[in-house]
C-alpha cells in the first residue's frame, strides 16, 4: 500500500476528530472553571457583594475561596502536626481508595437491581404498573435522612453469626441512588427495537428470552450507557453522603468533615478533599467509558439516542 496512509484507511478522519473532541472539551472546561475561579477571587470584594442585605456574590477570603495554587500546594502539607505524619494528599488518596471500593460495590449492586427491574417491567405490564411509580417515588426520599435509617436497620441484622458491617450500609445507600437511572434507561432501551425486528424474530419462532438477548439487549445499549454514567456518578455521591451521615471513618466523605472542622481561616484542605471526591467521580464514570468502548460495535446497528452524537 505504497503512498496510502494506513491509519487514514483504518480510522476515518472524522472518527478520529470525534474521538479527540471529548477529552479536549473536558480539559478546556476545567481550564475555564479555574480561570473563572481566579477571576472571581481577584475582582469580587473580600466580603462579597450584597444588595438590600441579600448576598448576591460570595465572600472571596481564604476561608471561603482560596487560590487554586493554595489548594494544590496544601497536598504536600502534613495532615497533623506530628513527626512522620502522612501528607494531606496521601490522606485524600487513601480515603478516596476506600470510597472507590464502596462506590464500585454500590454501582454493581444498583446496576444489577436496575437491570432485573427493567427486564421484569418489560416482560410483564402489570409489573411496570406496580413498580415504576415506586421506582420514581424512591428518588424523592432525602438521602441524608435515609442514610441513618439504613445504618440503624443494618446494625440489627446478623446472618449466620456474621454481623452487618458499616461499609454494607454505605454500599446499599450508593446502590439506592444508582439503580434508578439503570432501571429507567434499560426499560426504555428494551422497548426501542423496531416492530420489523420483533416481527422477524416472531417469524423465526424465537421465544421471549431469545428475542430479549438477540434483539432487546443490543438495542438497549445506546440507552443503557448514558444511564450507567449517571449511575456511576450517583454511586459516588451516595457513598460520600452515606459516610458523612453515618459517621463511618476511612472514606473521603469523613475526610471532608474533618477538614471542614479544621477550616477556620483557610479552607484549602476542604477544597482539596472536595476535589478528590470530584476526581473519584470522574474515575468511576471513566470505567463506564471503557465499557462503552468495548460495546462500540453495536453503535451502528441501532439508532443513537438523541443528543448523544456529541
Amino acid at each position: 500500500m505504497t503512498g496510502i496512509d494506513v491509519a487514514a484507511v483504518v480510522i476515518p478522519p472524522r472518527s478520529r476528530a470525534r474521538g479527540l473532541r471529548r477529552p479536549t472539551m473536558a480539559v478546556a472546561a476545567i481550564v475555564l472553571i479555574l480561570l473563572v475561579w481566579e477571576l472571581v477571587k481577584v475582582t469580587v470584594p473580600t466580603n462579597g457583594v450584597s444588595v438590600a442585605s441579600v448576598r448576591i456574590l460570595p465572600r472571596t477570603d481564604d476561608g471561603a475561596l482560596p487560590h487554586v495554587w493554595a489548594v494544590v500546594g496544601v497536598l504536600t502539607d502534613p495532615e497533623v502536626n506530628v513527626a512522620g505524619a502522612r501528607s494531606v494528599g496521601a490522606a485524600i488518596l487513601a480515603s478516596g481508595a476506600f470510597t472507590f471500593g464502596l462506590a464500585i460495590a454500590g454501582f454493581v449492586l444498583g446496576t444489577a437491581v436496575g437491570l432485573v427491574l427493567a427486564i421484569a417491567m418489560q416482560r410483564f405490564i402489570w409489573a411496570e404498573r406496580a413498580l415504576l411509580p415506586y421506582v420514581i417515588v424512591s428518588q424523592t426520599v432525602p438521602l441524608i435522612a435515609l442514610a441513618p435509617l439504613v445504618a440503624g436497620w443494618g446494625g440489627k441484622i446478623a446472618v449466620a453469626g456474621y454481623a452487618w458491617q458499616p461499609w454494607m450500609s454505605i454500599t446499599v445507600i450508593a446502590s439506592y441512588l444508582a439503580f434508578f437511572s439503570v432501571a429507567v434507561g434499560m426499560l426504555r432501551g428494551l422497548r426501542s427495537p423496531t416492530p420489523a425486528a420483533l416481527e422477524l424474530m416472531h417469524c423465526y419462532g424465537a421465544g421471549w428470552w431469545s428475542t430479549l438477548t438477540r434483539v432487546g439487549f443490543p438495542a438497549s445499549i445506546p440507552h443503557l450507557i448514558p444511564a450507567l454514567r449517571l449511575a456511576a456518578a450517583a454511586s459516588v455521591i451516595g457513598a460520600v453522603v452515606a459516610e458523612i451521615s453515618t459517621g463511618t471513618t476511612g472514606g473521603i466523605g469523613r475526610q471532608i468533615m474533618v477538614f471542614s472542622q479544621q477550616a477556620t481561616g483557610n479552607s484549602s484542605r476542604l477544597y482539596a478533599a472536595v476535589l478528590g471526591a470530584a476526581i473519584l467521580g470522574l474515575i468511576v464514570t471513566g470505567l463506564v467509558g471503557l465499557l462503552e468502548y468495548s460495546l462500540g460495535r453495536y453503535a451502528g446497528r441501532f439508532p443513537r439516542v438523541r443528543g448523544d452524537e456529541r
